[in-house]
Formats: structure tokens, C-alpha cells, sequence
């Protein structure tokens, strides 16, 4: 005779819907307004840049063209992403969004050793080589960190509404670029004022900021693509989730891995060993819906285990062997 299962054990439906076509949209709609912001601020900087003579406000241009590119990255990933599991990808197409931020740390890391190279160029040249920077090159390097600045709260405010790490990577990557206008509009400034070299430290600088936010990128994407675990909180809370189960008994051997911004979760579930295998199923089902309305988990596999003295003693002795 089986084990009575729980009274609020209340299996839910096999299929889970989650709100991926929202998060597609907002992605979607974010990036193009990060697009036309980038696309005006890279014509009138790079423009400015030239005529006013400012080093500079060139190399923040060529930063915003390179956010350019990095949105049309985004988008293109954001299109791909969402889409379901295929014949040639079993567990769907979430990687997209890594390999996009990994394509993005990439494209900034040799966007800023160029940008040092020039600077540097630049530093070494006598001071009565460098022509003076006009000062309508301040005014645009000002507008240019108001604009960035809003966009910012812009796609952190979308990022933080659906989850997305790649969006708040891209949002966090605005404000570095409101952090790079500030320091060239003051290089710019004091070229102004007369410290002509200024304008080329400015542009040394705006370099060495693309540089490390590519480095970052690009090394936090590589440790995704090789299976990088959650955070110990998300982990904890993952365990507790599925403990507190109504009919887990005992959680063990829990894994996981991020595939973009959703997880997926290996674990295996020590449960009453007379209960039935539709008892057990129903088990898994409700600790799986339980993960999936709580964080952005996209995949639960999950492995019953008769809670029994014997399966218990095999399961110490594998552990203590292991170790």
C-alpha cells in the first residue's frame, strides 16, 4: 500500500509558460532607442571631433560607433535567443545572449587598444603640433553626457523589469560611456583654458575605460560558456525551494548552470519509498513549478530517490568513496 501524498500537493500542467516574449520585446524596443542614440551621437562627435579639432571627442565617437555596433550585436541575439528548442538544439537557443556579450567584450577590447594607440600617438607629439580644440567641442562632449546618461536609467529601468543580464550589461555599459563624455568634456575643458594636453590625456583615458569594460565582458561570458554555476545566494535559495516541496524529504546532488540570463537545474529528490511513480511525478512537478515561478529557471532535471535505509547507506558509502 502506498504513502499518502500530501494534502497540498497540487500538481501543476507539464508545460510552463514564461514571460520570453515579453522580455523579447523590451530587449527589442530598449536596443533600438540605444541604437538611434548612438547612431546621432556617433555623426555629431566624430563630425565635432574633426572640425574642433579635439582628439578626444573623436574617441568618444568612436566609442559610440562601437556601442553601435554592439546594440545590432544585441538585437540580433535578442532575435535568436528566444527562439525554441530545434532539432540542432536540444535545450533552445539562450546561449545566444553569452555569445553576444562575449562578441561585445571583443569588439571593445580592440576599440580600446586602438583608442590607445592614437592617444598615446598623440601625447608624444610636441605640444606646438597639437592644434587648439574649439570650444563648440564642449558643448557637444556636455550633450553627449546628458544623453548617455539618460539612456542609461532608460535600460536599466527595461533590464531590471524582465531579468535581463545581457540589458543590464548594456545599460551599465551606457553609463560607463556618461562616465568617458564627463572625463572628455574636462580634458576639453582644460584644453581650453590652455593645458593643451588635456585633450589627448582625455582620450588616453576614455581608451583605458573601453579596455577594461571589454575585458570584463568578455571574461564573464567565457566562464558562462563553460558552464559557470549560479551565485551561492540564487544556489541556496534554489535548495530551500526545493526542500520546503511538500513530499522531499531530502535534496541532494544539486547542479546548476546558466544558459543566458534563464538556469538550469540537475537534483535529485529523496521522497517516501512506498509512494508511486505518478505519486513521485507529482512531486517533481510541483518542485519544478515551485523554481520556475520563484527565479528565471528555464530547465529542472530531477532524480527520485526512495528514502529507505539501504539506498540511504549506498548513497553515504558513494560520497564518503568520492571523497
Amino acid at each position: 500500500m502506498s504513502a499518502p501524498v500530501p494534502t497540498d500537493l497540487n500538481p501543476p500542467r507539464d508545460d510552463h509558460e514564461d514571460d520570453s516574449p515579453e522580455r523579447a520585446q523590451v530587449a527589442r524596443r530598449s536596443t533600438l532607442v540605444s541604437v538611434a542614440v548612438n547612431l546621432v551621437l556617433t555623426v555629431v562627435q566624430v563630425v565635432v571631433g574633426v572640425v574642433a579639432h579635439s582628439s578626444a571627442l573623436v574617441a568618444d565617437g568612436i566609442h559610440s560607433l562601437s556601442d553601435l555596433l554592439a546594440d545590432f550585436v544585441v538585437l540580433l541575439a535578442n532575435r535568436h535567443s528566444h527562439q525554441g528548442a530545434d532539432d540542432d538544439h536540444h535545450y533552445g537557443h539562450q546561449r545566444y545572449e553569452t555569445a553576444a556579450s562575449f562578441v561585445v567584450g571583443l569588439l571593445l577590447l580592440a576599440v580600446g587598444a586602438g583608442m590607445l594607440w592614437q592617444a598615446v600617438g598623440k601625447l608624444s607629439a610636441p605640444a606646438e603640433a597639437l592644434p587648439p580644440v574649439q570650444s563648440m567641442a564642449l558643448w557637444v562632449a556636455l550633450f553627449t553626457l546628458v544623453a548617455k546618461e539618460g539612456l542609461f536609467r532608460y535600460m536599466l529601468a527595461m533590464a531590471e523589469k524582465v531579468r535581463s543580464t545581457m540589458l543590464v550589461a548594456n545599460a551599465w555599459h551606457a553609463r560607463s560611456d556618461a562616465a568617458s563624455s564627463l572625463v572628455v568634456a574636462l580634458g576639453i575643458g582644460g584644453n581650453l583654458m590652455g593645458y593643451t594636453f588635456l585633450d589627448p590625456v582625455a582620450a588616453l583615458i576614455v581608451g583605458l575605460m573601453v579596455t577594461k569594460m571589454g575585458w570584463e565582458f568578455a571574461w564573464d561570458a567565457l566562464h558562462d560558456l563553460m558552464d559557470r554555476a549560479v551565485s551561492q545566494e540564487q544556489y541556496e535559495q534554489i535548495c530551500h525551494l526545493l526542500m520546503t516541496t511538500p513530499g522531499v524529504n531530502e535534496v541532494h546532488d544539486v547542479r546548476t548552470r546558466k544558459l543566458g540570463d534563464m538556469i538550469a537545474v540537475d537534483a535529485h529528490l529523496t521522497v517516501d519509498a512506498n509512494l508511486t511513480v505518478k505519486e513521485g511525478h507529482d512531486i517533481t512537478l510541483v518542485a519544478r513549478d515551485r523554481l520556475m515561478r520563484s527565479l528565471p529557471v528555464i530547465s529542472v532535471m530531477t532524480h527520485l530517490d526512495p528514502d529507505d535505509p539501504t539506498h540511504r547507506a549506498a548513497r553515504e558509502a558513494s560520497t564518503q568513496l568520492g571523497s
